[in-house]
């Protein structure tokens, strides 16, 4: 279809590139879907309170030995990754993930950003 979109728009005299094209089609960017899904699903967690499992894993510090190396990335690293992004990187997000109005505010924020 591109291609042949393409080619209708040559004869016209005016080619859209890719960015014109996703513009037109309007299909969202897979790196905002995954970054707002993310945020929705820690949202979910932070309010399900101390005593779940889940939440547990998502909060807690493993113990035992340390590995060699570069520290590895975890789940609340790319949350305070995209909370950053969007202007709220110092903010105590479990804590705002209890008011679900403002909690839903910032997902929709986080959809809505201009990724590269």
């Amino acid at each position: 279809m591109l291609k042949q979109y393409n080619t209708t728009r040559k004869r016209e005299g005016s080619v859209l590139g890719l960015e014109e094209l996703n513009d037109l089609y309007s299909s969202p960017n897979i790196v905002r879907v995954i970054k707002s899904r993310r945020m929705r699903w820690v949202g979910h967690v932070a309010r399900m309170g101390e005593e779940k499992g889940v939440y547990r894993v998502l909060v807690g510090k493993p113990e035992g030995k340390i590995p060699l190396g570069r520290p590895r990335c975890r789940w609340v690293d790319n949350i305070r990754t995209d909370l950053q992004e969007v202007g709220c990187g110092y903010v105590d997000w479990i804590g705002l993930a209890q008011d679900r109005d403002r909690w839903r505010t910032l997902v929709r924020a986080v959809m809505n950003l201009r990724v590269p």
